[in-house]
């Protein structure tokens, strides 16, 4: 009989679906994520040009009159849109793509775990959102505007659509992945691999190491720096204040029994 690592009885859905049953689910909803994303580019392409514009807006209005961005590579006129489609794409598919593994977990889950699980996946995917778009308004101009500002006199900054192309979407991957740090958290609580009180005790590790992670991914400037470490330090405190929270949903009384479809 299977158990789980409780000694809890396994839910039925799982007992009694065979391995080769579980390989078809997964490659069906693995079908359905491409085919998401598919479907998004299909949607997006049409106007990649136009959605790279407004991505280097915030570098391009702080150009000089006359100036503007260039292409060194004879392919980055048609490359640099064409992946900018294409990461689009897959970050419009994400809430699906986390819908399908959802679907595909969620039977094995018991009542209590899918309470919580679910709020978890779709919190994730609005931080992230938020952490990209908080790259876009917020850094962004104050980063590009102290670039601008401090070159030699007389070097004319002509920057390359693919080079900033690859600069942004690192900034957005990563002001994106540094805002579920919440998510980390209360799953850290969760799993018991720490307290709440513990991560508050360490608060001033994690201050240090949140500039760290700043310095490291992002351009050598102390703006963006900042602008990575504060937040994400705030996003700490908030995930602490959610792990308890959490931690006190999952202590209440439950029947522990699969929750019915």
């Amino acid at each position: 009989m299977n158990a789980k690592p409780d000694g809890n009885q396994m839910p039925p859905e799982h007992q009694e679906m065979p391995l080769i049953e579980h390989l078809l689910e997964l490659r069906n909803r693995l079908l359905k994520m491409v085919l998401a994303v598919v479907i998004c580019f299909a949607a997006i392409y049409p106007f990649a040009n136009e959605l790279y514009l407004w991505l280097s807006e915030p570098i391009r209005s702080l150009l000089p009159v006359g100036q503007t961005m260039i292409a060194t590579d004879v392919t980055s006129p048609f490359f640099a849109p064409l992946k900018l489609a294409l990461v689009l794409s897959v970050f419009a598919a994400i809430p699906i793509i986390l819908y399908q593994l959802w679907s595909f977990v969620a039977p094995g889950l018991y009542a209590h775990e899918k309470r919580l699980a679910f709020p978890l996946l779709f919190t994730s995917v609005l931080l992230f959102y938020l952490g990209a778009a908080f790259a876009y308004y917020v850094v962004f101009p104050l980063v590009f505007g102290f670039f601008t500002a401090i070159g030699p006199e007389g070097i004319v900054e002509l920057p390359d659509i693919s080079s900033y192309l690859n600069f942004v979407l690192k900034m957005f991957f990563a002001f994106g992945v540094a805002f579920e740090i919440p998510i980390a958290t209360v799953l850290l609580i969760l799993t018991g691999a720490t307290t709440p009180a513990d991560l508050a005790a360490k608060r001033p590790y994690v201050v240090v190491g949140c500039f760290i992670i700043g310095m490291l991914l992002t351009p050598p400037d102390i703006i963006s720096q900042t602008l990575l470490a504060v937040p994400m330090w705030i996003l700490f405190e908030i995930g602490i204040l959610f792990g308890r929270l959490a931690k006190r949903e999952m202590a209440e009384p439950d029947t522990d029994e699969p929750a019915s479809e």
